[in-house]
């Protein structure tokens, strides 16, 4: 049985809340560098691309409203808690990782 229009929409909205839950409450040391690098996106990807649906349902968020709902908190004090300075070797992968992923 395929879901409705409406019931997809929650599926696709409980995905991301997990996502989202996930990366803040049990991965927070995840750097978005080594999110980056592995697949291609991270958190502010994640913030990115919630302000541009908001945007496309008529909803005007700005660029730190929509990263403190995908981070959980105001992107400043997150980034002053979890986030570490890249290392030389992160910095390469994520050059190389760029190249892949366009």
């Amino acid at each position: 049985m395929d879901p409705s229009a409406e019931d997809t929409v929650r599926i696709e909205a409980a995905v991301f809340r997990r996502l989202r839950d996930h990366l803040v409450k049990r991965r927070p040391d995840v750097q978005n560098i080594d999110l980056m690098i592995l697949a291609g996106f991270c958190r502010n990807c994640l913030a990115d691309w919630y302000r541009e649906a908001a945007a496309e349902h008529g909803v005007a968020l700005g660029k730190e409203e929509a990263r403190e709902r995908v981070y959980g908190e105001p992107f400043d004090a997150w980034k002053a808690r979890h986030q570490r300075e890249a290392t030389p070797a992160q910095l390469a992968a994520f050059e190389q990782a760029r190249k892949r992923h366009g």
